[in-house]
């Protein structure tokens, strides 16, 4: 270390090399500040002079140049200064890429070795931003990253990394950001970052930072979520915009950081760009979080864009907006007229894509005749484009809306293709094959003329659902079954926590005879479990129950309607024979003492089997 920095004191010539006198007068016109451009010390003499003016007409020629062997030839001229050198390897590189040159050629040529070498000579007399250019320059002409000449701008860089201005470390870390934390460089500018955050002055640098070498540094982004929660307030909307993607993209869900955002994208009165509005549809959905009026305002000036979008731009906001639960019906019937003016340019994955989000919705297009029309035109022939995945999300979202046709339900039920899922082993694997049962369910319960394939019974069993998951679950789930034996006439007339062979979870499920008294559930045949307890046939008049709870994820927001999933599993369990007791979150979790969810549930229960009598009754009236 102390030779070496030796050495360092010579090249700035501070000591004096072997056999050399080198006084302080001298040594002040050498060697001026790196950081700022010299010029001639006061009361320096004419030869002082007039290399100052040869080096800034040599600056001029660099900056007017514009091939590469005007440049190279300055490496022949006099006066060529480390800190020429460096400007000329800077203005190369620049030509070379515009001008798509063949940068092995150069490595050859002495003239551009001389350059090199008068660079290595006096490396610590080139100011900082011409150094710090050569980081990308020379990479960009061809030379080896560990080679000498970039080694010794990484070393020069190192020593004076504590004196650069916070801007040049910012614009440092952005250079360096491509190359990963593993370069010698990189990881000692973010811990001067990490160290200087404070010192960070105006929006630019900290979205920079975000955008740019966050994801290298945890500590370091965390000091950035406070600093732009401290400047929220001064985001212009293209700011806004980078700064939620590059929190969704690092997946941090920074909720003062994000409400923040949404307050002051709401306060900006100006309509918002395109890309600022995808962008941040593609940001929120990623993170999950849901700003109704940032949402609303997001698809309703989003909504006469529609027709300019690109198929791809159309997709990304389909699913931002499904994956966010949020249905702006207006919106969404411009995407699917969208899909009929576009049929062409939209690649069949597109499109598939674009119905999965309308299912996961449960919205059907006010030209749903015409729509699904184009939709089985185009997957007619063509399922075999989709993988295996995709091919089960199109089936399945068909179900939800109802609109599947037998040779759809064959192609996902037949045995070859249960095989291939069942060989998957990626993690889309169980939820496709969940899917799957509830596309069986579908044929079975809903397609009174699909004769088969069906899935085996052997695969109908366990699919997720069992009595593990109720030890945790949610505070609906945990509270149902503290009041569920209460309400229903105790633990030996309920099941509880039930996985059917439809691919559904009831919560529990009772039998009342046609006094509406429970029965002892156990001891009667259920078609609907893989395996079941008794063989009784119900009763005369008895009817089935089941408690079936709707969590927060189960509901559009902002409303209060189901979505496809949810819909499709009340439709299936009631074509299988269940009357329902629906039980929603914000319904019962407002019901603090245990006596007032019994008497909910009772209730519940009592209106289920009283419009059920009434359904009868009608019908027996109109026969």
């Amino acid at each position: 270390m102390a030779a070496q920095l030796l050495r360092r004191c010579r090249r700035l010539r501070l000591l004096p090399g072997p056999g050399l006198s080198t006084g302080p007068a001298e040594a002040s016109i050498r060697s001026p500040g790196p950081g700022a451009e010299p010029g001639p010390s006061p009361g320096a003499g004419p030869r002082a002079e007039a290399e100052a003016e040869e080096e800034r007409r040599l600056r001029e020629r660099i900056r007017a140049a514009g091939s590469a062997q005007e440049l190279l030839q300055l490496g022949r001229g006099p006066g060529l200064s480390s800190n020429v050198a460096a400007l000329a390897i800077g203005r190369l590189a620049h030509v070379s890429r515009q001008q798509r040159l063949d940068c092995a050629g150069l490595h050859g040529d002495p003239r551009f070795q001389q350059l090199l070498a008068a660079l290595d000579t006096q490396i610590s007399q080139v100011w900082n931003a011409p150094l710090l250019q050569l980081l990308c320059s020379l990479p960009a002409l061809g030379l080896a990253r560990g080679g000498r000449p970039l080694r010794s701008v990484e070393q020069e860089v190192l020593w004076r990394l504590r004196r650069l201005p916070l801007r040049q470390l910012v614009r440092l870390a952005e250079q360096l950001a491509p190359q990963g934390p593993g370069g010698l460089l990189l990881p000692e500018v973010l811990r001067k970052l990490e160290l200087r955050w404070t010192e960070l002055d105006g929006t630019r640098p900290v979205v920079t930072l975000m955008a740019k070498v966050g994801h290298l540094s945890p500590a370091l982004m965390e000091r950035l979520e406070d600093k732009a929660l401290e400047l929220a307030e001064q985001f212009d909307p293209d700011e806004l915009r980078r700064v939620a993607l590059a929190l969704a993209l690092q997946q941090r869900r920074c909720v003062p950081l994000l409400r923040a955002l949404c307050y002051h994208l709401l306060q900006k009165p100006a309509e918002l760009p395109v890309p600022v509005l995808t962008d941040l549809l593609f940001a929120f959905s990623k993170l999950s979080f849901q700003q109704p009026q940032v949402l609303h305002r997001l698809a309703l000036e989003l909504q006469p864009h529609v027709g300019s979008l690109s198929p791809a731009q159309l997709l990304r906001c389909a699913r931002s907006f499904a994956s966010l639960r949020w249905l702006s019906r207006p919106l969404a019937e411009a995407m699917a007229q969208y899909c009929l003016d576009n049929t062409e340019s939209l690649s069949l994955p597109q499109l598939c894509g674009v119905l999965v989000s309308f299912a996961r919705l449960n919205f059907q297009p006010s030209c749903s005749e015409e729509f699904f029309s184009m939709v089985q035109q185009r997957l007619q022939g063509q399922e075999q484009q989709l993988d295996v995945h995709l091919l089960t999300d199109v089936v399945w979202s068909l179900c939800v809306l109802r609109r599947p046709r037998a040779p759809q339900l064959c192609q996902v039920l037949c045995p070859e293709f249960q095989a291939r899922l069942r060989g998957d082993g990626s993690p889309r694997a169980p939820g496709s094959w969940l899917k799957l049962l509830h596309i069986n369910a579908t044929a079975r319960l809903e397609a009174p003329g699909y004769r088969g394939p069906f899935l085996p019974p052997e695969a109908l069993g366990g699919h997720g659902h069992g009595h593990g998951d109720a030890e945790k679950g949610t505070p609906l789930q945990r509270a149902l079954r503290e009041a569920l034996p209460a309400a229903l006439g105790g633990p030996d007339l309920v099941r509880c926590n039930v996985s059917t062979v439809y691919g559904w979870h009831i919560d529990a499920e009772a039998v009342l005879d046609g006094d509406n008294k429970p029965l002892p559930v156990r001891d009667f045949a259920a078609p609907h479990l893989s395996h079941s307890e008794g063989t009784k046939a119900l009763p005369a008049g008895a009817r089935r129950v089941a408690v079936l709870r709707w969590e927060p994820p189960q509901f559009s927001s902002p409303g209060r309607e189901l979505l496809g999933r949810g819909s499709l599993a009340r439709r299936h369990l009631r074509a299988a024979g269940f009357l329902l007791a629906e039980v929603p979150h914000h319904e019962f979790l407002e019901l603090k003492l245990e006596r007032q969810r019994v008497a909910y549930l009772k209730d519940k229960v009592a209106k289920v089997l009283a419009s059920d009598t009434a359904g009868d009754t009608a019908t027996d009236a109109a026969t």
